[in-house]
């Protein structure tokens, strides 16, 4: 059986601790390879030896580290296939979701590329007689990620090329269900001219999580994943002194108004709800009707629904793949099992889904759900799977007061024909990212990333300016530099002034 085990100072380190767990094929249910599991003490080996690699490439030129992020996204560019490969076999997604996946992450190691611009300071000249005064951005040190197995190359990817860019170090903890995608990652970037040590990835469980959030010499933790594990990284992180990006679930909302294209709705909705089987924390899980179009909005997402191919994602025929793992499968179904005693209309029953052949497999269908309660499970929680839940409301004010009410506020989105209603959502809805006719408002690399509410912990969202600004520090230099001609200045306690 294969084995993965970490990537510790630039070469393949064994598992020491005795630990290792499952990584299953989710087409078939079978175990393909098992992943170390870090413990405690191989997370701090992973330090120290990131700490050693900072005192070099802490102080490394923008032009050096520049050279390498070039050479790294031309590797990556040159290894899509490789990389979108293993994430079908670990993850289940279908390869051209996989693919779509790594093209996301690509647009962070650009940004990264471009690092000089970014870290470009600011000058004031003359602000006192003979006085200046600048600001400047400085890496922090060893850093960590956290990160899920919803998408196990596009995430590491948000964190640490900006990272190393910036001149720290980083130590990964990528998800043990699907680890290998990260492992190539590191391998790549090693070929790319990485030095040794500069970027390490710990493969492990809660003991290597909470190893790192304690660990007193790293600096800063970046994290994907639920809300309640989000929210236990940033309370335990910055209690032991760490800065902390942590980015929780979703609930997100697609209002669709009277004056919708509905079959431009219907298909984003679908695209949305159903895309990598419902699997992301972008997906559109809540779509909220107004007024009479609710009854032929349905109607036109279930015909779509209903022709959805979902097959092992290394099939080209496939649209969607199996769930990450039967556990989660499970979960997902029993939402809606549950529905109808909670008062939904079930119009599609995925649970019972299965492929010939390969009946092991993680399957579940796409399920819909119609006229669900605000206080039916189904509705509260996040799903994370190829269920998508339908509200109706009378109006477009009890729509937004509806969509502001729930405590995530990730993601959302509106589909209207009228601009004046677009902007009044875009300012009055209660979420990160808002999309205007675009069902997954998920931006470019070098705008920033993140929700509001229950769907983000820290200040800091993740990739573009703010994604810069967590992995450095700013500081301010004042100079005075005399010119020969002046006279002493003489001993003077009053507070210094600009004149």
């Amino acid at each position: 059986m294969k084995t993965v085990n970490h990537w510790i100072g630039g070469k393949t380190v064994e598992g020491a601790s005795g630990n290792y767990g499952p990584v299953t094929d989710p087409a078939t249910g079978e175990v393909t390879t098992q992943v170390a599991l870090a413990s405690a003490d191989e997370v701090d080996a992973a330090v120290q030896v990131a700490k050693e690699a900072f005192l070099s490439w802490g102080q490394s030129s923008l032009a050096a580290r520049t050279k390498v992020l070039f050479a790294y996204r031309a590797l990556l560019d040159a290894n899509r296939d490789a990389i979108a490969e293993l994430i079908v076999a670990e993850h289940g997604k279908v390869h051209s979701d996989a693919l779509g996946e790594v093209a996301r992450g690509l647009e962070i190691v650009e940004l990264a590329c471009g690092i000089t611009v970014q870290l470009k300071g600011e000058l004031s000249t003359s602000v006192s007689s003979r006085v200046d005064v600048s600001s400047i951005r400085q890496p922090i040190g060893v850093v960590a990620g956290i990160t899920p197995f919803n998408f196990p190359a596009m995430v590491p990817m948000w964190m640490f090329p900006l990272a190393v860019a910036c001149g720290n170090t980083f130590i990964l903890k990528p998800s043990e269900k699907d680890p290998s995608a990260s492992t190539l990652l590191a391998q790549l970037a090693s070929q790319a001219g990485l030095p040794a040590g500069v970027l390490n990835v710990v493969h492990g469980d809660k003991v290597a999580v909470d190893a790192l959030l304690a660990h007193p010499d790293i600096a800063a933790v970046s994290f994907v994943g639920s809300t309640p594990i989000a929210r236990h990284i940033h309370t335990t992180a910055s209690a032991n002194g760490k800065r902390v990006q942590a980015l929780g679930g979703a609930k997100n909302h697609m209002l669709v108004l009277p004056d919708a294209d509905l079959d431009a709705a219907a298909d984003a909705a679908v695209s949305a709800a159903y895309g990598s089987a419902g699997e992301r924390c972008m997906a559109i899980s809540a779509v909220v009707a107004v007024g009479s179009i609710a009854d032929t909005l349905v109607d036109k997402i279930r015909e779509r629904a209903e022709k959805i191919k979902i097959g092992p994602g290394n099939d080209p025929t496939s649209e969607m793949g199996p769930l990450i793992t039967a556990a989660h499968r499970d979960k997902v179904a029993s939402y809606v099992t549950g529905a109808a005693a909670q008062g939904a209309d079930v119009v599609l029953d995925g649970t019972g889904y299965t492929v010939e052949g390969k009946e092991n497999g993680h399957w579940i269908g796409l399920s819909l759900l119609d006229n669900v309660k605000t206080d039916s499970d189904a509705y509260r929680d996040e799903i994370f799977g190829p269920v998508l839940c339908v509200l109706r409301v009378d109006t477009y004010e009890e729509g937004v007061a509806l969509m502001n009410a729930s405590p995530f506020g990730n993601g959302t989105a509106i589909f209207t024909r009228d601009g004046g209603a677009a902007r009044r959502f875009q300012l009055e809805i209660e979420a990160g990212m808002v999309g205007v006719n675009v069902p997954i408002p998920v931006p470019v690399g070098y705008h920033s990333f993140g929700g509001w509410k229950d769907s983000l912990f820290g200040d800091h969202h993740i990739y573009g300016n703010d994604g810069t600004h967590f992995y450095t520090r700013g500081k301010v230099v004042t100079t005075r530099w005399p010119d020969p001609s002046d006279a002493p200045a003489g001993v003077d306690l009053g507070f210094p002034t600009s004149r």
